[in-house]
């Protein structure tokens, strides 16, 4: 089965306020070429936009992001989340989402808790918040000692920094939401975002191999 790091060099992260947006901005994200869709349940309108894309966008994979309590794992499957993200775990946290029956991104910012995950045998990760915790330096730093850790960078990633973080031996993909701006997405304007969308995809083709 394809890792959900393996969609898209890109993961969109969604702030979704009004769950009618959900799939019309889902649908221009897959029409650019990012699939795999992180919905954070920061907004009381995510899980209804969850269950929205699940049911009438098909060809997205929809996960959910900010994921910190067993109770929001299986609120978020229930709601139709192919895969869960979390800034950071715990054993609790861990054991829910690997009893969840979808794959999970867990969230590090330091080598200890690379090294606890892959003793759990967790080997992909979210790092996060990836600009404030060290960059493209820290993440190539793991590389000799930790090399079956492969990550999903987040936090302060930007269309400018995603190719450098895209080409190092240990990054898949990369999270970010300039694909997303704001006043784009309160206007309607799909068109616009579709083609940041596509803009963001593109980067699978010259930020490097990411394998």
């Amino acid at each position: 089965m394809t890792s959900v790091l393996d969609l898209a060099p890109v993961m969109p992260v969604v702030v979704i306020d009004d769950a009618l947006d959900a799939v019309p901005l889902a649908r221009a994200l897959v029409a650019g070429g990012l699939p795999a869709i992180e919905v954070t349940l920061r907004t009381p309108a995510a899980l209804d936009a969850i269950r929205s894309i699940a049911a009438e966008v098909p060809e997205a994979v929809v996960g959910a992001g900010t994921v910190i309590s067993a109770e929001n794992v299986s609120s978020a499957v229930a709601a139709g989340a192919r895969f869960l993200v979390s800034p950071g775990w715990t054993d609790p946290l861990l054991d829910a989402m690997r009893t969840s029956g979808v794959p999970f991104l867990p969230g590090v910012s330091t080598t200890s808790e690379v090294v606890a995950l892959l003793e759990r045998g967790v080997s992909e990760m979210k790092f996060f918040p990836a600009e404030a915790a060290g960059g493209t330096p820290y993440l190539k730093s793991l590389t000799g000692p930790l090399p079956q850790a492969r990550f999903c960078p987040t936090g302060g990633v930007s269309l400018a920094s995603a190719p450098a973080y895209l080409a190092l031996a240990n990054v898949a993909c990369v999270g970010g939401t300039w694909m997303l701006p704001a006043g784009a997405v309160r206007a309607g304007d799909w068109t616009r975002v579709e083609s940041l969308a596509r803009e963001a995809a593109a980067l699978g083709q010259t930020g490097g191999t990411g394998t």
